[in-house]
């Protein structure tokens, strides 16, 4: 998403692009095509771009809205995981929100009906500690390294995607998506290199980066095991997960002094400051709908490669917006984690489409062996 990027997107991404099991259906996306005739070119490739333009404008600004409310001169707000645990808690009220109103009929008449079930809650519980780590890995890698950086810090999920797939789920990859990994490597230490030559690294956003990144790979696995569990709706998954995150919450903010951080925070009464952190969640609570709409206009192949140039023109943005100055070996090692990323993407399509095409050459076969 970029590919694994942002926020609770992982659950998302993964399930919707994956097809996740009977039920998994989205109810707040329009069905395709309504069962009539195809709508004309122009109407479809004109909607198309707009979802896609969508989805880089809601994540863009989600990335440069929580890069203020981490790590902004004028806010001085040092409460990383309050932050985030204000998002989770804004993301399952929406949810439960958007089932009460579709209980009281349109405009989401398909929403499934929302509530806590204390038993589902602790099935989900693994997986929301997962969770947890992605979101928090994720805030605290934006709060220590720049917006431009923030892409090739995180940019090792696919590598992680690869190697847990072989060591849990015994899965072999082929040479030329491990090739793809190996650009990726080299772009993401090229990029580290750069930022210490320019003096604006820090191991701390790099670990986070790293950490990350192995928990998206993580979200994934988990969120296919559990999605039985929730009968494979994905609204109900996002809401038991960001409810068990406020929960796990409150003991990491109150051992990291968060809350005495927040009473001497002198803008926690500012109407302008929780306007933004209001803002913040409905971005990270609209980049899963609108990620969905993407993949199901397109298709996950098309996605990944938008989320790729998605990441190229949000550094391009960072970059001019922040007025620095990045040299030629910076740029080069954003190319090589971009490239890489694509080109994993664009083999693995071709290896899906040669496993999907090879059962209808073997049913060719053996019908002209019959005749």
């Amino acid at each position: 998403m970029s590919k694994a990027q942002l926020t609770r997107t992982g659950i998302l991404r993964m399930a919707l692009g994956g097809g996740g099991g009977g039920g998994g259906g989205d109810p707040l996306l329009p069905a395709e095509g309504g069962g009539g005739r195809p709508a004309p070119f122009l109407l479809r490739a004109l909607r198309i771009a707009v979802v896609v333009c969508l989805y880089w404008f809601t994540s863009i600004a989600m990335v440069f809205l929580n890069k203020y409310l981490l790590d902004s001169p004028s806010l001085r707000l040092d409460a990383p995981l309050f932050v985030t645990f204000f998002q989770c808690a804004l993301t399952a009220a929406l949810c439960l929100g958007l089932s009460l109103g579709a209980a009281c009929g349109p405009p989401c008449p398909g929403l499934p009906a929302l509530r806590l079930d204390p038993k589902v809650s602790r099935s989900v519980l693994p997986l929301s500690a997962v969770f947890i780590g992605m979101v928090t890995s994720n805030n605290l890698c934006l709060k220590h390294v720049g917006v431009a950086f923030y892409n090739v810090g995180r940019s090792l999920t696919t590598v992680f995607n690869v190697l847990l797939s072989y060591l849990l789920l015994k899965q072999t990859t082929s040479l030329y998506a491990l090739l793809a990994c190996g650009v990726i490597i080299g772009g993401f230490w090229l990029g580290v290199d750069q930022e210490g030559a320019e003096g604006t690294l820090s191991w701390t956003g790099i670990f986070f980066g790293i950490s990350a990144s192995l928990c998206v790979s993580l979200n994934a696995i988990y969120t296919k095991k559990v999605l039985p569990v929730v009968d494979g709706s994905i609204w109900r998954l996002t809401f038991y997960n960001n409810v068990n995150a406020c929960v796990l919450f409150f003991p990491l903010m109150m051992l990291l002094g968060e809350f005495r951080t927040l009473y001497h925070f002198d803008k926690l009464g500012s109407p302008s400051f929780w306007g933004m952190m209001t803002l913040g969640g409905v971005f990270g609570f609209a980049i899963g709908y609108v990620t969905g709409l993407q993949i199901k206009f397109t298709s996950p192949l098309t996605h990944n490669v938008s989320g790729t140039a998605k990441a190229c023109a949000q550094t391009v943005l960072a970059v001019i917006y922040f007025e620095e100055t990045k040299s030629f070996l910076w740029w080069t090692s954003n190319l090589m984690v971009l490239g890489g990323s694509f080109a994993y993407t664009w083999v693995k399509g071709l290896e899906m489409r040669k496993v999907q095409e090879e059962p209808n050459v073997k049913s060719s076969e053996r019908n002209e062996t019959g005749v």
